[in-house]
């Protein structure tokens, strides 16, 4: 039967081979000499395509079986400690590169190396070595990949960190991310360069209202109506401004078109009188009320107005006429007469006002009246600014407050004052100075 395997069997042990395996360090040794696939060299040598034999520290003392190690921070065993070389794996990846003006790379100075300070406790920096990537928790992702130098657009260039590609979608809005290839990195860069324009404006849009009960809808609709108060104000405004305009349109006739109209009807009387007495239609005598049968001239006033019989306000004063008092107990004597006062009528304001500015008259001013066979000249004697109009002893045969004393050939104008009321009288009184007839031509006063 076959021998059973040294140490394993039912047999005795062999002592030399116990004395082999059992010597203090030498089971440890044994194991350290083991080929381990980690460590295994790839082909050409070297553990990393990155390797550079200037990384490879001094070689470790031998140990002597028995040998103990004193605790405290030791170097790992195993492979020679190597770390990543930027320019060497920048070098073999990309191959020799040549500076340019618009890529300059530009690598970051190294780390200070960490030894490992036991179980527990942090890395120790150590002088003159990188330090040792940590692998425990998966490859590491903050190591860069390559260092490229993008050029802004106003400060030359300048390095970019790249972070590593995020999983999921990319995010919808802002600058796109560096985490592409390189143009996208480049679009990235000219992105943040630019200027970021704000979200647009929220605008206020406001809520539509609920809708309103029947209730509150009746409500809101009493409340829209005006108050009865504010009707009646309302309409004594509207009252008060239609008064307004038309009493402001009842002065303008009065004022303006008044005179217009009287003076064109004053005109077609004076031309119609005219006209007769060139036929000799007619020959003086008694005269229907409203029928015009002089013409009287006032030089200082440039007046020239038909005189009628009456002084009816629409017949004869309105229509821009001089009206003579002949009938009742206000009849006057005629021009003609050889004794007596001839009163007339006339207005002072509107309607022609054609004794406007009789006051303005003196002691000695002419007054002619025109009949169909002689010019009588009177001269302005007296005046009496203010009377009462129901004082008729001013028309008299010999008036009253006139000066005379005697019976004469007198003429009184008789118009209201002040202006544009009918409150009182005014009296103007003159006495008669020429009579020339018509065959003799018209008088000094006229014709100058």
């Amino acid at each position: 039967m076959t021998g059973g395997r040294p140490g394993h069997g039912a047999g005795p042990e062999d002592p030399s081979t116990h004395e082999a395996y059992g010597a203090d360090g030498a089971s440890g040794a044994a194991v350290d000499g083991l080929a381990d696939p980690r460590n295994a060299p790839l082909p050409g040598g070297h553990t990393s395509p990155w390797f550079r034999a200037d990384n490879i520290p001094a070689a470790e003392p031998a140990y002597e079986a028995g040998y103990v190690p004193s605790p405290g921070p030791q170097e790992p065993r195993g492979a020679p400690n190597e770390w990543y070389d930027p320019a060497g794996y920048q070098r073999d990846w990309y191959g020799p590169q040549e500076p340019s003006a618009r890529m300059a790379p530009e690598v970051p100075a190294p780390l200070p190396p960490t030894v490992p300070a036991g179980a527990g406790s942090p890395a120790v920096p150590v002088e003159g070595r990188a330090p040792a990537p940590d692998f425990s928790a998966g490859p590491r992702t903050d190591v860069l990949d390559a260092v490229h130098a993008v050029p802004a657009d106003d400060a030359g260039p300048r390095t970019e960190v790249l972070a590593p590609v995020p999983d999921g979608p990319a995010p919808s809005s802002g600058p796109p991310s560096a985490t592409g290839g390189r143009a996208e990195r480049r679009r990235a860069a000219k992105a943040r360069g630019r200027r970021r324009q704000g979200p647009a404006p929220e605008r206020d849009v406001p809520a539509s209202a609920a809708p309103l009960s029947r209730i509150e809808a009746r409500r809101a609709a009493r409340a829209a109506k005006d108050s009865p108060a504010v009707v009646a104000s309302r309409l004594v405004g509207e009252t008060f401004i239609s008064l307004g305009v038309l009493m402001l349109l009842f002065v303008t006739y009065q004022l303006w078109w008044t005179n217009i109209r009287a003076e064109q009807i004053a005109g077609k009387e004076t031309s119609r009188i005219q006209d007769e007495w060139a036929a000799g239609d007619r020959r003086p005598g008694v005269f229907a009320p409203g029928e015009g049968f002089a013409i009287m001239h006032i030089p200082k006033l440039d007046v020239v107005a038909p005189i009628a019989e009456g002084i009816d306000k629409e017949k004869v004063l309105d229509r821009g006429m001089i009206g003579h008092y002949g009938e009742g107990k206000l009849k006057t004597a005629m021009p003609s007469d050889k004794q007596g006062n001839f009163a007339v009528a006339g207005h002072r304001n509107t309607h022609g006002e054609p004794f406007r500015y009789v006051n303005k008259l003196n002691p000695g001013d002419p007054i002619v009246v025109e009949t169909r066979d002689a010019y009588y000249t009177y001269e302005m004697a007296a005046i009496l600014p203010q009377t009462s109009p129901s004082n008729i002893s001013v028309i008299e045969p010999v008036p009253v407050g006139s000066g005379f004393e005697k019976p004469g050939r007198y003429l009184t104008l008789t118009t209201c004052t002040p202006e544009f009321t009918s409150t009182y009288r005014m009296i103007v009184w003159g006495k008669m100075v020429d009579e020339r007839p018509r065959s003799e031509g018209k008088p000094d006063a006229l014709v100058g």
